[in-house]
């Protein structure tokens, strides 16, 4: 036999044992590896599908009826738009604890500039969106190019414009009947629609499309996935030529501004403008994130995972409301899926290794 012949029976030898190899990996368990591994989305929203149709089957009509599944929509959309925000961050493996602050005190700002300096209140929304911009800017400066970890960046900024917003508000709010006499655009994301028995808010239709743009970028652009790449390995990312210090500041700055929108959302959703609003949307917007499949450990997941984690959360507040039962358990039933999601994600990294 020949060199050639002896090459040619050696690589057929060699691709005989890969296609066995993968032969005997094709069981259903590891089909539904591949599953989850490839759409990180497919846990949340079976939850989720799972989660409607069990509390359909307990409450019937009145869960099922047009009016209680947009109300879910409506009460998830802050946390939906501060979560998209979040997911930015964590997908590059950070975390921003400054969220929800960072929502806030641009509602306060919105809302200080118009009744308290008199200024057109386009120009006021604008600063306060410029304003949640320039806080994740300086948070995404601080962790790229001061190398500070995310969580103590944050933390402290959570402190700084917490103890700002109050400072600056003097603790005041700006009561809805005001609002809605002098500066109604504030509230423009409150803005009710009505579709037969089903209700929308324009914050709703800002959440639904921010959701999709995001998926888009995060999908189908260069910066979307130099973000996953930072989040994956960023000494790796940064030796195949990503801008590693551009794009986290970029993600953190984008955040900003997306807290921003939500901080406009706020407003129209509660009608005022209050400091003592939103003081939950940390802990929720990483709630959602996690049971939406998101990986804390950067680099995997996607921002409809996200969403469909912010529906659960909604679902499971309405069907358990209407269930007559005490609110602790829709606590306890969160706790329960945000640590069976993490497990999920270790169970898929430790797969995939």
């Amino acid at each position: 036999m020949s060199t050639s012949d002896d090459y040619e029976g050696a690589a057929r030898g060699a691709s005989g044992d890969v296609a066995r190899f993968e032969d005997g990996r094709r069981g259903p368990v590891a089909a539904f590896h591949h599953a989850l591994h490839t759409t990180p989305a497919l846990v949340p929203l079976l939850v989720l599908v799972a989660a409607i149709l069990a509390f359909g089957a307990l409450e019937g009509s009145r869960f099922f009826s047009p009016f209680a599944l947009t109300l879910i929509l409506q009460q998830v959309q802050i946390v939906g738009i501060v979560a998209a925000a979040q997911s930015l961050v964590i997908l590059t493996a950070g975390i921003d604890l400054s969220v929800g602050a960072i929502a806030v005190i641009s509602s306060v700002v919105m809302g200080q500039f118009t009744f308290r300096y008199g200024l057109p209140v386009e120009v006021s929304v604008l600063c306060g969106l410029a304003l949640g911009t320039a806080i994740g800017t300086l948070n995404g400066w601080l962790v790229a190019v001061m190398k500070l970890p995310p969580f103590i960046v944050t933390l402290g900024m959570w402190q700084i414009v917490l103890a700002a917003n109050f400072l600056y508000s003097a603790n005041e709010t700006i009561r809805s009947q005001d609002i809605a006499e002098q500066a109604p655009l504030l509230q423009l994301l409150g803005t009710t629609y009505n579709l037969g028995s089903a209700r929308f808010t324009l914050g709703v239709v800002v959440m639904i499309v921010l959701v999709v743009v995001l998926a888009y970028v995060l999908r189908h652009t260069a910066w979307g996935r130099h973000v996953y790449a930072v989040g994956d390995d960023p000494e790796a990312a940064e030796l195949s030529g990503v801008n590693v210090r551009f794009t986290l500041i970029s993600v953190y700055a984008t955040a900003g501004l997306i807290c921003g929108i939500a901080g406009w959302a706020l407003i129209g959703r509660i009608g005022s403008v209050s400091p003592t609003s939103g003081q939950l949307l940390n802990i929720e917007s990483i709630t959602a994130v996690v049971i939406g499949g998101i990986s804390l450990f950067g680099g995997r997941g996607s921002i409809l995972g996200t969403f469909f984690g912010a529906l659960i959360v909604g679902v499971f507040t309405l069907g358990l409301r209407l269930m007559g039962a005490d609110a602790q358990w829709t606590y306890l039933l969160i706790g329960v899926l945000i640590i069976a999601a993490v497990a999920v994600d270790q169970w898929i990294r430790r797969v995939s290794a």
